[in-house]
C-alpha cells in the first residue's frame, strides 16, 4: 500500500500524462508523510487528480519512478507480487523471438515497466543490476521470480557503483541463488563463441552491441581493422569472422584481453590476424598517428563518457578528440563505427561533435548507416531516455 502523497507543482503533470515514467524534485509542491528510500507514494496533480503510482528515492534527482498511472490498473489494493511477476514472465516472452544468441537482455528497466531493474541472461545464467530505491526494495523478490522460471539456473547480481551513488544506495552482499558460478560462462552469438566474466563491465559482456557487431562483417572482408576500446573481442572477432586482412586490438583492462586471448582460441580463429595492444586508447591513437599508420576501417566503442548532462561538455571534448584521430588514421573511402553509450548526450549532439571531428580532421565524410542498442534493449516511445546507445558508420570520400 502507498505510504505517502506527492503533490506536484502547477503544469508539472504533463509527462505523466504522456505515461513518462519520472518525476524530478522540482516538480514537487509537497509530499504528505515521510516516504523512505523506496517506498510506494501516490502522485497527485495540483488538482488533486491521481496521476499514479511509483517508488521513492530521498537522494536522487529522480524523485519518483512510476510503477504504474491512473489510467493504467487499479491502484488501490494492488498486489505488487503478482505486478512484479507478471511484468518479469511478460518481458521474458517478449525476448523469445531471439534465437541468433543464448545471450540477451531480458529487463531493460523502465522501457520494460520496471523501473531501476536490469537483467540480463548469460546461458541460462541470469544477471541483475539493481539501479533504483524501489528496485532494491523488490531485489530479494524479484530474484526468486526468476529462479522459478524453467529457463533460468541460477541468479547473480552485480553492481554499477556509479548508479547506486546517485540513489544513494550502499554496496553490500550481492545476491546469489542456484549454482554458484566459479568460472567464466560461455555463450554464442552469431556463431561465436565467447567466454563472459559476470564480475566484469556492465553484466559481463556489451549485449545492447550485438546488432551492430553483426553489421561489422559487411565492411571488412580483406580490411585493415582497429578495434578501440576492444574489451573481450565483441567487434573483433566478427570482424575475423567478416574476413579482415588484418585487426589491431586497443584495450587498458589486461583481465579483458586475456579473455580475448581465449575467444580467439576456442573459436580457432588465427593468432597471426591479430594485433592486441594493452594502452590507453587516446594515446594510442596518438601514436599510431605519428607512426603514419593507416587503417581501412576504425571501431570506436568508448565507455560512457557522459553519465549524466552536466558531464556533456567535457565528454564533448573527448568524443571529438578520439574521433578527429580516427579520421586521420583512415584510408580514402575508409569506414568509420563510431558509438556513444552516454545518456547524458543526444544523437543530434553525438552527430554535430563526429561532424566537426570531420571536419578538423580535413576529410569529407559521409553518414551511411546509423545504429541503436540491440531490439532485446527497447525503447518505450513515451520514455526516450530508454535510447542511450547511438552509432553512426562514417566513410571517407575518396
Amino acid at each position: 500500500m502507498p505510504k505517502a502523497q506527492v503533490i506536484l507543482k502547477k503544469g508539472r503533470e504533463r509527462p505523466l500524462l504522456r505515461n513518462h515514467p519520472w518525476i524530478y524534485s522540482g516538480a514537487i509542491a509537497e509530499i504528505v508523510g515521510e516516504p523512505q528510500c523506496g517506498d510506494i507514494v501516490e502522485v497527485f496533480s495540483s488538482k488533486k487528480d491521481l496521476l499514479g503510482i511509483g517508488a521513492y528515492s530521498q537522494i536522487s534527482q529522480i524523485k519518483i519512478r512510476l510503477l504504474n498511472f491512473s489510467n493504467k490498473l487499479p491502484h488501490k489494493n494492488i498486489n505488487f507480487s503478482t505486478l512484479l511477476e507478471k511484468r518479469i514472465e511478460k518481458t521474458i516472452s517478449s525476448r523469445q523471438h531471439i534465437t541468433s544468441t543464448n545471450a540477451y537482455r531480458l529487463c531493460h528497466a523502465e522501457s520494460d515497466q520496471l523501473p531501476g531493474v536490469i537483467i540480463d541472461l548469460y546461458n541460462k545464467n541470469a544477471v541483475i543490476q539493481i539501479l533504483s530505491c524501489g528496485a532494491e526494495a523488490w531485489k530479494e523478490e524479484i530474484s526468486q521470480i526468476l529462479i522459478s522460471n524453467p529457463i533460468i539456473e541460477s541468479v547473480s547480481e552485480c553492481f554499477d557503483s556509479e548508479m547506486r551513488n546517485l540513489e544513494g544506495l550502499p554496496i553490500r552482499e550481492r545476491i546469489h541463488l542456484g549454482p554458484k558460478i566459479t568460472s567464466k560462462i560461455e555463450i554464442e552469438e552469431n556463431d561465436i563463441r565467447f567466454l563472459i566474466d559476470i564480475n566484469g563491465q556492465k553484466t559481463g559482456f556489451y549485449l545492447d552491441q550485438r546488432e551492430n557487431r553483426f553489421k561489422l562483417r559487411e565492411y571488412v572482408n580483406k580490411m585493415d581493422v582497429l578495434d578501440c576500446f576492444c574489451y573481450s573481442g565483441g567487434f573483433s572477432l566478427n570482424a575475423a569472422f567478416g574476413g579482415a586482412k588484418s585487426i589491431t586490438s586497443v584495450d587498458s583492462a589486461n583481465e579483458a584481453l586475456e579473455i580475448f586471448r581465449e575467444n580467439i582460441q576456442i573459436n580457432n580463429f588465427l593468432q597471426e590476424t591479430f594485433e592486441i595492444i594493452q594502452a590507453d586508447v587516446f594515446s594510442q591513437l596518438r601514436t599510431f598517428r605519428d607512426q603514419d599508420r593507416k587503417f581501412d576501417v576504425i571501431i570506436l566503442d568508448p565507455p560512457k563518457l557522459a553519465p549524466t548532462r552536466k558531464h556533456v561538455d567535457k565528454a564533448a571534448r573527448a568524443y571529438k578528440d578520439i574521433n578527429l584521430l580516427a579520421f586521420k588514421l583512415l584510408r580514402p573511402g575508409g569506414i568509420l563505427f563510431t558509438f556513444s553509450c552516454s545518456g547524458g548526450l543526444d544523437r543530434s549532439l553525438f552527430q554535430k561533435i563526429v561532424a566537426d571531428a570531420a571536419l578538423d580532421a580535413g576529410v569529407d565524410a559521409q553518414i551511411i548507416g546509423t545504429m541503436s542498442q540491440s531490439s532485446d534493449h527497447p525503447i518505450l516511445l513515451s520514455f526516450p531516455e530508454g535510447e542511450y546507445l547511438k552509432g553512426f558508420i562514417c566513410r571517407i570520400q575518396d
